[in-house]
């Protein structure tokens, strides 16, 4: 004996629509066989929750159930409206329910067409010095691309024309077909999806809304910007077919590498040579900067290869931020070359003269050879 449609959803028989709407809901939630896949008796419950709403839900079946009960739907019924069940979880008003409860774990709720695509999304590779980089830098890009239609401005249709809802699926953009229990929604073939068809296209763009055209932007490229830094412009991408949104133009920064300065961050490095007599006696010389200036680095007696000097605020301006980095300069000692007789007579005499202070390291080190080579020797 079928049970009472009315029973089935825990409603009076006086229930409005939103009333019916709402039990429905709570059951199909709580009876829906994903959620209760170890209990048997829930696709049961879950299929009779399906047909009596399917029933209440349209008025000409509700009126015909409550004069003549389930003999309406067997056999065709006194009414024609036989059979119910699966076409009307197809296309009946179970299938909006459906979608509200399930549709956005199925992909989206259902609503109107998805309209227009948006437009792809563009990249450009630009290259700039350390010291643009430093400075800052405005510049102006060409990017090839697509741009809105003038002629139809966007719309695809020719003008005078609109484009018109799609017979296919009513402008929804999405078209249903019954598997089982489940309604399968899958793309409307005739229009993409948009839920709208064009009949009449436009001669210049043919239909599409956009054509190819160069543009020439131009670009803020911010101080102390670093290498691989990614500029992103909303909206500065692919126009989107017949007058879906644009993409965006991603701008990717390539800093290129400095005759003098090597950057970490937003400190600079720079190696000074330095002569042989002004580091063992002593001076001052001059380094450059990244904005073109000079500043002073003073050598104390007997400066080494490697040492190194740090400039406070002499580095890299900061992204975003007050302030700039450091510059450290490192010393590297030159050996002369190219002397002349007089020169080399000269330094032969330094030699010669010189003691073991005036070579501390060579000396040690040559310490620890000999003694290193005694050692050796004896365990042969």
């Amino acid at each position: 004996m079928a049970h009472d449609f009315y029973s089935i959803l825990g409603v009076a028989r006086d229930a409005d629509e939103a009333a019916i709407k709402s039990a429905f809901r709570k059951g199909a939630m709580k009876f829906h066989p994903d959620r209760n896949q170890d209990d048997p008796e829930a696709e049961h419950k879950f299929k009779e929750i399906n047909e009596a709403y399917e029933v209440l839900s349209d008025p000409q079946k509700r009126a015909a159930y409550d004069r003549y009960g389930h003999a309406a739907f067997k056999n065709g019924g006194a009414n024609g409206f036989g059979g119910g069940g699966a076409q009307g979880f197809a296309a009946g008003a179970f299938a909006d329910v459906f979608d509200d409860i399930f549709g956005e774990f199925m992909g989206g709720r259902r609503g109107g067409g998805r309209g227009p695509g948006r437009g792809a999304d563009l990249k450009y590779s630009l290259d700039i010095t350390l010291a643009e980089a430093f400075a800052g830098k405005k510049v102006e890009i060409k990017v090839p691309g697509s741009v809105a239609c003038e002629t139809c401005e966007g719309t695809g249709a020719k003008p005078g024309t609109q484009p018109t809802t799609c017979n296919t699926c009513r402008g929804i953009g999405r078209v249903r077909m019954q598997q089982g229990l489940f309604t399968i929604e899958r793309t409307c073939p005739a229009c993409g999806g948009e839920g709208r068809v064009i009949s009449d296209p436009c001669t210049d763009c043919s239909g599409q809304g956009r054509v190819r055209r160069e543009r020439t932007l131009a670009v803020d490229v911010p101080q102390g910007i670093e290498d691989g830094t990614r500029i992103r412009l909303a909206g500065e991408g692919e126009a989107g077919p017949r007058g879906g949104p644009e993409g965006d133009l991603y701008i990717f920064v390539h800093v290129g590498k400095h005759e003098l300065f090597e950057r970490d961050g937003a400190d600079l490095y720079c190696e000074l040579p330095v002569p042989m007599t002004t580091a063992a006696l002593g001076g001052e010389l001059e380094a450059p900067t990244i904005e073109g200036g000079r500043v002073k680095i003073t050598v104390p007696e007997g400066t080494q290869t490697g040492a190194r000097f740090r400039i406070k605020s002499k580095g890299m301006t900061r992204l975003n931020q007050k302030g700039r980095g450091d510059m450290f300069v490192e010393i590297s000692v030159e050996t002369p070359i190219k002397l002349s007789a007089r020169q080399k007579e000269l330094l032969k005499e330094f030699c010669e003269a010189s003691g073991e202070d005036c070579s501390p390291n060579s000396q040690g080190f040559f310490k620890k050879a000999k003694k290193f080579w005694e050692n050796v020797t004896e365990g042969r």
